[in-house]
């Protein structure tokens, strides 16, 4: 069975509770664990203007001008939990912009920071959405909601900066608590890479050179790798459920996966990243990234493809089907993948000469296919936009009578109670060109869902489906024209017409079943991380939880939810199984990864290592994090264009502090024929804190 996640259910509240942010994030909320909760982003500056009084003045504002703030703030969002708006949508997590102080200088071509993207100070906050007391309260008021709160997090790059103007803008000035670490055209600490903007044209260019004109963060400078790992304490301890990491293809994966290692065992929250990849792009390093760093992805090709269907017509849910199965073979943890129908980098959903039903039947499939779905702010209300900062336009009304909006709460709720939207396998039940329907499930848990986005009425003949045998109504009590279905004894549904433009959601919920987990979040750790085992029928008797033959320590456990610490056994990958209190076995979770220990960024450089046109470079040794001596494991292919140049190589990657290593570097062809370098083995001594460069000459 392909790995599948749970989240514990969760009751919308209306009356603020009296606990602690703090206690209630712990009593209520699965951090790590979001496949049974649906995100709602918010461009919190868009979004509602709680506090006037907060709001920048000067040229930094404007009501009509969408490059300015225009006064959205944290205050705004908590009157809309204390009005009914966002709990009576029923999402359960909020995605806010970045936090942190943003520069207050205006670029040349007039946009301001209004987005949360250039930061300028990560251990304060943005005066125009709020101060740190403003923050506890929107977190408390969340909790006290029963949603988690995601922060949007941008460790790429501080702000625009131009090597030749230190005046340009803030010169990419970052501050540590109001204490200037760097900046750009000063920079004496060697806080940023001056090597130029990226033109796309190589993974590596993308990840040593500037992002457009923005200041390009030194990883290799151990005071900015401090400073950006104690910023994000700074808000774990805030009480925040999740970040959302903003380019993380233009950032080395091994500083990231120091990055996941360090929020993994501080306190671990779930962690997913922006890999933007456009119409029809395929790229296995995304699915790499996406297994390997330890963080999911936000899904842009399930995005696109959704948006070729329902949006443009240039797609059919044969293509959509195949994009389902070709991803859950690519992710190993498909439904950890972040899905959506559009977002703040990317056109509205909906067109100004386009009907709103295609925006429906867009969030009908949005939120009970796999994945962790996302609405964006305004989507409920059809807002437009094409591109920046139209497609980043002020909240219109808070309108809860609009049929997106209920399509959006009656299946909010439904990932809530049944578990097969959460965990369950995709199955295509019925499909062609216009129709597709489709069976998610989980143990005795069923979700079918059927959609008709043609011209043209079909007769629904020979469907089966794992529906006990019954009559059906549907979930969306046929906001989309969806009707009844009876379900006979042999699973077969009885012959149905289904019309144009109709959707339709039917359920069946069960208590019984066999013991089962659906999700291990996160999926990587050091021995005595914490682990939390998600699923059904656990009981509420303590059992064992084995990581292969090794018997971890049980910190909680109930019926859906087991909360362990990773044993401290070697390093490498382990099935994880529950053998309940009255001594049932659960079905075996596979491929959890266990690291050496605490990880550090270490910059790997071999010199004089010459090659034939199509051969790379990679770094093979003898423990799991360096492949223990396999050479399809060996960790690159390694860079030769930027930081340094062929024929010499480099790649940052991420080993365990103390570790005594032996590797060696190997050569690759794209046949897969190996060369190994000759001579001893070379001997290396991972360092306890901090970063460290490793240089190396090829032995002939």
């Amino acid at each position: 069975m392909k790995k599948k996640s749970i989240a514990v259910s969760l009751v919308v509240v209306f009356m603020l509770s009296l606990y602690t942010v703090e206690s209630k994030a712990e009593e209520k909320t699965n951090k790590v664990n979001y496949s049974q909760d649906v995100i709602y982003q918010i461009v919190t500056d868009r979004f509602n203007d709680g506090n006037p009084s907060n709001n920048p003045t000067g040229n930094l504002f404007s009501q009509s001008n969408l490059h300015k703030y225009i006064g959205g703030d944290w205050q705004g969002i908590v009157d809309k939990f204390n009005d009914g708006y966002l709990t009576d949508l029923g999402i359960t997590a909020l995605w806010i912009s970045q936090p942190v102080e943003n520069v207050y200088a205006i670029h040349p071509q007039g946009y301001t920071s209004y987005h949360g993207y250039w930061a300028r100070d990560y251990k304060k906050t943005n005066p125009f959405y709020g101060d740190f007391n403003d923050f506890d309260e929107l977190i408390e008021v969340a909790h006290s909601n029963n949603l988690k709160v995601i922060m949007d997090f941008t460790p790429n790059h501080s702000s625009p900066a131009l090597e030749t103007n230190q005046n340009y803008v803030e010169n990419g000035a970052i501050y540590d608590n109001g204490v200037l670490l760097g900046n750009y055209t000063n920079d004496g600490n060697g806080i940023f890479h001056h090597n130029g903007g990226t033109d796309f044209s190589s993974y590596e260019d993308s990840i040593y050179r500037n992002l457009y004109d923005l200041a390009d963060y030194n990883y290799l400078n151990q005071d900015l790798d401090n400073y950006l790992k104690e910023s994000i304490e700074l808000w774990l301890d805030k009480g925040i459920d999740g970040i959302r990491v903003d380019a993380v293809k233009h950032m080395s994966q091994g500083w990231q996966e120091t990055l996941v290692n360090h929020i993994y065992t501080y306190k671990p929250v779930f962690t997913f990243g922006e890999w933007f990849l456009g119409q029809n792009e395929v790229d296995n390093q995304n699915h790499h990234f996406a297994n390997e760093s330890g963080m999911s992805l936000l899904d842009f090709r399930y995005g696109q493809q959704l948006r070729q269907v329902l949006k443009s017509n240039q797609s059919t849910w044969i293509d959509f089907h195949n994009m389902i199965e070709d991803t859950n073979a690519s992710y190993s943890e498909v439904i950890d993948q972040v899905t959506f129908i559009d977002n703040h980098d990317m056109s509205r959903f909906h067109s100004n000469n386009s009907n709103t039903v295609n925006v429906d039947m867009a969030l009908a499939i949005l939120l009970t296919s796999r994945g962790v779905p996302t609405i964006y702010y305004g989507t409920e209300q059809y807002l437009t936009g094409e591109s920046d900062p139209e497609n980043r336009k002020k909240m219109p009304s808070f309108n809860k009578s609009t049929r997106a909006y209920n399509i959006i709460s009656k299946l909010s709720n439904l990932r809530q109670t049944n578990t097969a939207l959460g965990y369950g396998d995709t199955t295509e039940r019925w499909i062609n060109d216009d129709v597709y329907i489709f069976e998610r499930k989980f143990g005795n848990n069923v979700v079918v869902t059927a959609i008709n986005s043609g011209n043209t009425s079909y007769p629904i003949t020979n469907l089966q489906t794992s529906l006990p045998s019954g009559t059906y109504s549907d979930v969306l009590d046929s906001l989309l024209n969806g009707s009844d279905i009876h379900v006979n004894q042999n699973g077969s549904v009885t012959t149905f017409e289904l019309q144009p433009n109709e959707v339709a959601v039917w359920e069946y919920t069960s208590s019984t079943g066999n013991v089962e987990v659906g999700h291990v979040g996160p999926m990587v750790g050091q021995p005595g991380n914490e682990i939390t085992i998600s699923g059904q029928n656990f009981g509420t008797s303590e059992g064992i939880v084995l990581f292969g033959d090794n018997q971890a320590t049980i910190k909680s456990w109930n019926d859906t939810d087991i909360v362990v610490n990773a044993p401290s056994v070697e390093a490498g990958y382990y099935d994880i199984k529950i053998i309940t209190h009255s001594n049932v076995e659960s079905n075996i979770y596979s491929d959890f990864e266990l690291v050496s220990n605490k990880l550090l960024p270490i910059r790997i450089v071999v010199e004089q290592a010459h090659t034939n046109l199509g051969t790379d470079v990679y770094i093979v040794g003898n423990i799991h994090e360096l492949g223990e001596w396999d050479p399809d494991k060996a960790i690159g292919p390694f860079f030769n264009q930027v930081m340094y140049t062929y024929p010499n190589w480099y790649y940052d990657i991420a080993l365990p502090i103390n570790e005594k290593i032996e590797y060696k570097f190997i050569k690759k062809d794209a046949t897969g024929s190996v060369i190994w370098e000759s001579g001893a083995n070379h001997l290396y001594t991972v360092p306890n804190s901090g970063t460290h460069t490793l240089i190396t000459t090829w032995q002939n």
